[in-house]
Parts: structure tokens; sequence; C-alpha cells
């Protein structure tokens, strides 16, 4: 399997557009400690030529710039892009799908309250219903990835409730468990890949879902619960927006201490967090603890 990194950053991007905090600002400044960083969305493949979207980042055109395997091929209309799987309804993870609209087949994969989402939402409309099929996912159940027409892609899929809370914009409504998920995708071979790029807790059974993954792609939104409050950029706490802290005594660090996953990234960093500076204090505790920060454009083989 073949993993790619198109976007390494959380909402927003970094640096983020309307953002002077302190890591943003050596950005704007060129700093060579630091490099930008589009919003967080990963391709994998079996073979190579034909990709799935793992979230559709409103960054999409970019990354389909910057990394060839994402570009058409051959004459008239072509995209190696076979479809997209969606760990939820976030802006910067469905915004995407409005690039892909002209006519391309697709097979969108999400939870039913993901699917009921853009059903209910008219501009997800432009992805042509006769073009483009959507797939639900059921928790816990593995199930394979299919190419346009239904042919299989090489690659299974099995998505897991991970603690969280609902996309911002769909605040207010009913709480389910697939408001936030996880995604773990296996080749033939058994080589796997955990996703969970949003997840508030690392409990035991999270832990227990990926313990057998080659690889661990995780959320690495902030340093510090109270990150943004303290760089007078936001009023909310890591915790309250769903979630956990890279640091301290709960964090994701801590949590995932022991777990025999040879591979570990954090990926959906926010542009305050000082882990995206070459050299940091954070920086040296996350590779000391034999983790990695994930970075646009990186391609695995698994």
């Amino acid at each position: 399997m073949k993993v790619r990194v198109l976007g390494s950053a959380a909402g927003g991007g970094y640096p983020q557009w309307n953002c002077r905090c302190p890591v943003c600002v050596l950005a704007w400044n060129g700093d060579k400690r630091v490099r930008p960083r589009t919003q967080s969305s990963v391709a994998v493949s079996a073979d190579g030529e034909r990709w799935f979207l793992l979230n559709a980042s409103p960054d999409l055109k970019q990354q389909i710039l910057a990394n060839p395997p994402m570009q058409p091929r051959g004459d008239g209309r072509h995209s190696p892009i076979a479809g997209v799987v969606m760990t939820n309804a976030d802006v910067d993870h469905v915004g995407g799908l409005l690039s892909l609209r002209e006519r391309q087949p697709l097979m969108l994969y999400g939870t039913d309250r993901v699917l009921a989402t853009l059903a209910g939402n008219a501009i997800f409309g432009v992805l042509d219903g006769s073009l483009v099929s959507r797939q639900a996912m059921t928790l816990d159940q593995p199930m394979p990835l299919l190419l346009p027409g239904g042919t299989a892609s090489g690659l299974t899929l099995e998505a897991f409730a991970v603690p969280g809370k609902p996309a911002l914009w769909l605040e207010g409504g009913p709480a389910s468990r697939e408001d936030t998920i996880g995604l773990v995708v296996r080749d033939a071979a058994g080589a796997t890949l955990a996703y969970i790029p949003a997840c508030a807790d690392v409990t035991d059974a999270v832990r227990q879902r990926v313990t057998d993954a080659a690889m661990l792609l995780f959320d690495g939104t902030l340093w510090r619960d109270d990150e943004m409050i303290a760089a007078g950029v936001g009023s909310k706490t890591g915790a309250r927006m769903g979630h956990v802290s890279i640091g301290g005594a709960k964090g994701a660090l801590a949590g995932w201490k022991g777990t025999p996953i040879p591979r570990k990234l954090f990926i959906h960093i926010n542009n305050t967090n000082p882990v995206l500076i070459d050299g940091s204090p954070e920086r040296q505790v996350v590779t000391d603890a034999g983790w990695a920060i994930a970075e646009d454009g990186q391609e695995f083989t698994l």
C-alpha cells in the first residue's frame, strides 16, 4: 500500500490566512525552520495508480498541483482519484468535494450521518449522482474500497468510533457515535494504515483497534489544551474542539506510550502548535518519543 500525505495542517492551513500568532509569524517572515502546509488529507493506493482520498481538503486543487500522482494523465478527462472517504463533516474534510464536480466518476464513502449531511445541503448536488456513487460505512464492519464501476481496488476499509464531537457547523443537534471516526485501511498483503485525524482521548478501545497497524497518523492539532487561548487567537480549549493535546500527562504521547506501532506521525496540526518549528523543544519531545510530524508531500510504502 502506498500512503501519500497531501496536507498535514488543521483547518485554515499553515500559516493561517488571517493569523499572526508567534508560530505563523515565522512562516510569514520566511523562517527556514517552518514550512507552509495545506489542510489535512491523505491519499492511499494499492497499486500507485488509483487513489482514494481520506478526507477532501478545501486545499485539494493546490494539493493536486503539488502531487504528480494525483494529476490527470492521457487524453481528454481523467483522474487517478477514484474516491473519497470522509471521517466527519468538518469543513476542512468535505470542502474539497466541491472541487471534484466536473463530471468525474467517483466513489464517496461516509457514515450515514455524513452522507445525510451532504444530501441535506443542496450545494453538494454539484456532484452528479449519475457519476458519483455514495457508499455508506457501517461502524466496525470491514468493507472493500471499490473503484468507480464496482471493481475491487485491492484495499479494504473499516471505520470505528473515537471520542470526539460533531462538526462545528452541526453542533446543537443530537450526538452520535458517527460524529468522529477513525479508519483502518488494509491491502491484500495485510499492510495496515490507521488514520485518526481527530480524537478527544486516547482510550483503551482506540488503542486496541489499531495495535496491528504498520503506520498511525494521529490527531496532532495542539501541543497543549489552552494553546489557542494563550496565543491570543481563540477562546476554545482543545478539549472543547474535540482534540486531545500532544503533550501533558493525559496527552497523546502519554496515551500511546508503549503501543507497538512501528511508524507514528502526528497530522492535522494547528497553526499555533510549536511542533511545526524544526528544533523547538516540543518537536524534540515528539522525536524522542519515537514520533514524527507529518509533512505535505511525503509518501510511504507499507
